[in-house]
Order: structure tokens, then C-alpha cells, then sequence
């Protein structure tokens, strides 16, 4: 993944958090938004309650590996925040990537309405 299609500022986390759509799975929630030049841009967040900072950054990691290897089903026109709930260090990666599959699949089925 391109480190220009990253979104660091914290007043596009907001737009994108308080005027985009949500979809929760089990572990991953997944809030997006149109994008005005249609690309995809991604934002990680992972919460306090997650542990310290060095176990937060291994989650991120581990996060935008999956976002790296299923970049295709990610579509063109939005930017994406993608969120891991508090208790995600005890599901085994494999239930990430189902999470993350799952939820993509309803992000396409939106967009078909």
C-alpha cells in the first residue's frame, strides 16, 4: 500500500467517523465516505484500551496486511477508516481476515442501493 493513500489528519478521521457510513462486523467496524478524486485512502485506529503503544502498532500492522493483500475488493470511490474493537488480541488472524471479508461484502452490497 502507497503511504500517499494513508489518512493521518485528525480532522479527516472526523468527517469521515461523523458524516460516513459504518459497517461493525465482530472484531473490525469499518466507517467510509466518498472520496472527492476517486481513490481510496485508508485510516487506522486502534483504541487505548488495546494495550500500549507497542501492541497498538503491532495490531496496525496486522490490519493493514490484510488491507494490503485484499486491496482489490476495497472500491475506488471512498476513503475508509478501519477500527478494531477492545478484545481483538484474542481472535486468531484467520477470523480478522474472515471479518474484514465479511464486511466488504456488505460495503459492495451498499453500494449496489
Amino acid at each position: 500500500m502507497n503511504k500517499s493513500y494513508i489518512i493521518r489528519k485528525a480532522d479527516e478521521f472526523n468527517l469521515i467517523i461523523n458524516n460516513g457510513k459504518r459497517i461493525k462486523g465482530n472484531i473490525i467496524s469499518i466507517y467510509y465516505y466518498p472520496s472527492e478524486d476517486g481513490k481510496k485512502y485508508f485510516g487506522f485506529a486502534v483504541g487505548k484500551k488495546n494495550g500500549n503503544a507497542v501492541q497498538r502498532n503491532k495490531i496496525k500492522r496486522k490490519i493493514r496486511m490484510l488491507v494490503h493483500d485484499n486491496q482489490n475488493l476495497f472500491s475506488n470511490k471512498y476513503k475508509y477508516i478501519i477500527m478494531l474493537k477492545r478484545d481483538c488480541l484474542s481472535y486468531p488472524h484467520s477470523k480478522w481476515n474472515e471479518d474484514i471479508l465479511n464486511i466488504l461484502g456488505k460495503v459492495q452490497n451498499n453500494e449496489k442501493i
